[in-house]
């Protein structure tokens, strides 16, 4: 390939499509071409995001298919579940690369995904066609694919801390119950009550009980780890801080499995993969100590009493559960080093 990739962000002006504005910023063998936006076309990207003044001197464009396939290689789309749908296959069909970050091609059953999303799903030949991309799992499938359905934030967390116990048949998989807790920024940048700082701040709620949209999506990739339907109890809940996803599991043991063993099985799984750390015996990762990067961090507690396991993981919500996972995902599709353009370390404090 001569000179950089040209890379596209539909969705700019949300926090997805900001925060790959931002670490497409360092990534060396890419330059952002387009930042569109269907709600704001027209004005300079600093006038909602005032940290990106003077980053960009075309005002933000419009929703063109056509116009992007000529200013760019690769299209992100950061949109709302119900817009990637319609717009993905016309962007695949004008010659360019897609990773999408919505919801809309990550179930391969049509009926599923219009059963949980409330939307009409994609044509079938998409959803067949589209990679499903979490790295550490189906990373090779990623590699000169044309177009990723980039995980979800919670399935990303959760399935990380999952598969590789059950793929060893260490844990019952009619046992799993996923608790799991996110920052406000997975809500989006719309205004809403449910979100409004009186209503966040200094509280702790539940939502979407046993009617979250992830929860599909987890069951499919643990259904085909398993060879076999598995269910799944996840509970979601709202946090007041801003970035972080902390996924705790709780499963059955098939035998007695100390923590040490735990610990030796993840690393060997995750072995040569960068972003996934995983804990030494008796250390539980924080949602701090990954903020701002790519790192999903693992811990364990066996409980030899119970004959239960907890498995605690931690992402940052918008950077390794969507933006930084995209750009992974790129660096994957192009057969570029994984870390290209991520190698930097959590913000903390």
């Amino acid at each position: 390939m001569q000179g950089k990739l040209r890379a596209a962000i539909v969705g700019s002006t949300g926090y997805g499509g900001v925060e790959l504005i931002r670490l497409l910023q360092n990534h060396p063998d890419v330059e952002i071409t387009s930042v569109i936006s269907s709600s704001s076309s027209g004005e300079p990207i600093e006038a909602g995001f005032p940290h990106l003044t003077g980053l960009f001197a075309q005002p933000l464009d419009g929703v063109d298919p056509a116009e992007i396939a000529g200013k760019a290689d690769v299209v992100f789309t950061a949109t709302p579940s119900g817009v990637s749908g319609k717009l993905v296959p016309q962007l695949l069909e004008a010659g360019l690369k897609v990773i999408d970050l919505s919801g809309d091609f990550r179930l391969k059953d049509r009926a599923e995904y219009e059963q949980w999303y409330r939307h009409p799903a994609p044509p079938p030949a998409y959803l067949e066609e589209a990679v499903y991309g979490l790295c550490e799992v189906y990373g090779e499938h990623a590699a000169g694919a044309r177009f990723i359905s980039n995980p979800g934030c919670y399935p990303t967390a959760t399935l990380l801390g999952l598969l590789p116990a059950l793929e060893a048949g260490w844990i019952q998989p009619e046992s799993i119950i996923i608790d799991a807790k996110s920052g406000v920024s997975g809500s989006g940048r719309g205004a809403s009550l449910g979100v409004h700082f009186a209503e966040v701040n200094e509280n702790f709620k539940a939502y979407k009980v046993n009617k979250h949209q992830h929860i599909p999506e987890i069951e499919q990739v643990l259904t085909e780890a398993a060879g076999k339907p598995v269910t799944v109890t996840f509970t979601t809940h709202l946090v007041p801080m801003t970035r972080g996803i902390m996924s705790t599991m709780y499963a059955g043991m098939n035998g007695q499995h100390s923590e040490s063993e735990f610990v030796e099985l993840y690393r060997n799984y995750y072995a040569g993969r960068p972003f996934v750390r995983v804990r030494s015996e008796g250390v539980l990762p924080a949602t701090k100590e990954v903020s701002g990067s790519n790192y999903c961090d693992i811990g364990f507690a066996a409980d030899p009493r119970t004959g239960r396991v907890t498995i605690v993981s931690v992402i940052d919500n918008v950077v390794k559960g969507a933006a930084g996972q995209a750009i992974q995902n790129l660096n994957l599709m192009m057969g570029w080093e994984e870390t290209r353009g991520l190698g930097f370390t959590p913000v903390y404090p």
